[in-house]
C-alpha cells in the first residue's frame, strides 16, 4: 500500500503556498485559480493541489467560480466589520484572562513576538507581516488559558488575513500597528486588565475602520 504519512504534510504545504500567493496578490479577487498551473509551478501532482484547494474553499479563502473551478472572492465589507466586532469582544476577554494567569514563559514569548513583528515590518514582505500580526493575536488567545477563544477565532483569522493582505498591497508604508501591539502587551505585563482591554478593542475597531476605508478606495 502507498505510504500516507507524507501526504497530509504535502497537502498542507501546497495549501500554505496557495494562501501565501493570495495574500501577496499573485491571485487577484475575481481571478480563477487553475489547478494544473499551480501543480506545475509547485512541481507536484494535481492530487495534493486538488485537496489543498478544497481545504481553502472550506475556509472561505476560495469560492466556486461561475461554471466550474474556484476563484478568489471579492471581500464583503459588511463581513469585515462583523469579523472585527467579534474579534474586539473576544480579544478583550483574552487580555483579561491573560492578565490573571500571566507566567514568566508568557512574558518571554510576548517580548519575543514584539521583536519578530518589528523585524517583519522592516522586511516589507506582506505574507511575513501578516503572519507576525496573526502570531501576536494567537498568542493572546493561548495566554488566556481558554482554548475556546482560539477555536472560535480560527476561521475569522483566516478572513482577517485576506483583508490585511489586500490592504497592505495598497499601502506603500504600513501603519505602526506594532506600537499598538506593544502598548497592549505592556498593559498585560503590568497586569492592568482594564487598560489592556480598552487598548485591544480600540486597536481592532480602528483597524476595522481603516481597512474598510482602504478597501473602498478612500
Amino acid at each position: 500500500m502507498k505510504p500516507l504519512a507524507l501526504q497530509p504534510n504535502l497537502v498542507e504545504q501546497v495549501k500554505d503556498a496557495i494562501f501565501e500567493a493570495v495574500l501577496a496578490g499573485r491571485f487577484q479577487p475575481g481571478e480563477r485559480v487553475i489547478q494544473e498551473q499551480i501543480a506545475q509551478n509547485l512541481g507536484v501532482s494535481r492530487q495534493p493541489v486538488q485537496q489543498a484547494l478544497l481545504l481553502l474553499r472550506n475556509q472561505g479563502v476560495l469560492v466556486d467560480a461561475p461554471g466550474r473551478g474556484l476563484m478568489v472572492p471579492v471581500l464583503d465589507l459588511s463581513h469585515v466589520v462583523h469579523v472585527y466586532e467579534i474579534r474586539a469582544q473576544l480579544e478583550a476577554l483574552a487580555c483579561q484572562r491573560a492578565v490573571e494567569r500571566l507566567s514568566d514563559v508568557d512574558i518571554q514569548s510576548g517580548d519575543n513576538l514584539l521583536e519578530q513583528g518589528r523585524s517583519a515590518i522592516e522586511s516589507g514582505t506582506v505574507p511575513r507581516m501578516i503572519a507576525a500580526d496573526i502570531a501576536f493575536h494567537e498568542f493572546l488567545y493561548r495566554a488566556s488559558g481558554n482554548p475556546l477563544i482560539a477555536t472560535t477565532m480560527a476561521p475569522h483569522l483566516v478572513y482577517t488575513q485576506r483583508v490585511m493582505g489586500e490592504v497592505l498591497l495598497k499601502d506603500q508604508e504600513p501603519r505602526d500597528i506594532w506600537g499598538q501591539h506593544e502598548a497592549i502587551w505592556q498593559a498585560i505585563r503590568r497586569r492592568d486588565a482594564a487598560q489592556a482591554q480598552n487598548l485591544v478593542q480600540s486597536h481592532l475597531l480602528n483597524a476595522c475602520n481603516y481597512m474598510v476605508q482602504r478597501l473602498q478606495g478612500s
